[in-house]
């Protein structure tokens, strides 16, 4: 008898902290899902557009989050993207990552 509680209360108490360690890999799974896709935001300036290529061209300044220096660089982009571009504007532009693709361009 004295054996059966003993094994009762194990029970018991081992319960919620397995029920713990459990809960965070569930959050962790969801939230991976949800997580927006990896991006670096960068300035520069348009030196050319290819529309029919899906391609900007920017001289642009260093990008800490990619540990890339300033450069000119081709880039292809998302079609929004190329509707906002003009060649000669500054913009500050997002890339995603890592298709290091423009996504979002803002004049600034």
């Amino acid at each position: 008898m004295k054996l059966a509680i003993a094994a009762a209360a194990a029970l018991l108490i081992t319960t919620p902290a397995l029920a713990q360690t459990a809960e965070p890999d569930a959050h962790a799974a969801r939230d991976a899902e949800t997580a927006p896709a990896n991006t670096a935001e960068a300035t520069g300036q348009i030196r050319s557009v290819n529309v029919k290529a899906g391609a900007i061209t920017i001289h642009h300044g260093p990008i800490a989050a990619l540990g890339w220096p300033a450069m000119t660089m081709t880039f292809r982009a998302a079609p929004g993207a190329l509707q906002a571009a003009k060649a000669g504007q500054t913009v500050k532009f997002t890339l995603k990552t890592p298709e290091n693709q423009v996504v979002a361009i803002q004049q600034q």
